[in-house]
């Protein structure tokens, strides 16, 4: 029973957060525009609370960035935050498909 009560929780933690994300502006759950430390914007999946190709540390991951062709730091970036032509340049850099 405690473990059904477990995944209950981390359930309504995991849907707490994409719902917060998003009230704020970013697009979380699916693929979402992300800028590396050295300001590279590109496409990424994120899916709050979980990492399938990168290290999560809290709202930032650390990952290979395509456009510079390094690892590092990556955040979210709000879609209003974007231009048009940097909404352009993210959607013509997708990191690796999921495994």
């Amino acid at each position: 029973m405690q473990a059904i009560v477990t995944l209950a929780v981390v359930a309504a933690l995991i849907i707490a957060s994409a719902l917060m994300a998003r009230r704020k502006g970013y697009g979380l759950g699916g693929d979402v525009v992300v800028r590396c430390r050295a300001g590279h914007l590109f496409t990424t999946v994120w899916i709050p609370l979980a990492s399938f190709k990168a290290i999560r540390l809290g709202w930032v991951r650390f990952q290979y960035c395509p456009v510079g062709r390094h690892w590092t730091f990556v955040v979210p970036v709000r879609d209003s935050d974007l231009t048009d032509e940097e909404r352009l340049s993210a959607a013509r850099y997708h990191d690796a498909p999921l495994p």
